[in-house]
């Protein structure tokens, strides 16, 4: 009958952490990471590092050595930057809906941006 009690706390382990349950998932570190992934599979195609990436391209054209071309090495972006861009879209940059990016990703992908560096 030990068998049933095994069960079950594993059961209850593996729901908490597939729900994002676990601290070191949740909180500003686990918000900025969620965010990293967020860019990873959205926008590092357009604004990632190399040739080839049309929102890098038209950022160097536009800020012409001022700011960073990447976002990732932005200093002055806001999570409400951010979520203007991303639901509005700009040139030709396409807004992004709520079913393609999430509000809670969002919010990570703000935090991504806009975090502390070194």
């Amino acid at each position: 009958m030990k068998v049933l009690p095994c069960l079950a706390l594993g059961f209850a382990i593996a729901v908490r952490a597939t729900s994002g349950a676990w601290a070191a998932d949740s909180g500003p570190a686990g918000e900025v990471a969620k965010g990293k992934e967020v860019f990873q599979y959205w926008c590092v195609a357009c604004h990632g590092e190399g040739p080839m990436k049309p929102g890098t391209t038209a950022l160097q054209a536009k800020y012409n050595g001022k700011l960073p071309a990447r976002l990732e090495e932005r200093l002055d972006l806001t999570p409400e930057l951010t979520k203007f861009f991303v639901r509005n879209g700009v040139n030709v940059m396409p807004p992004f809906r709520k079913t393609e990016i999430s509000d809670a990703d969002l919010k990570a992908l703000g935090a991504y941006l806009a975090r502390s560096r070194p």
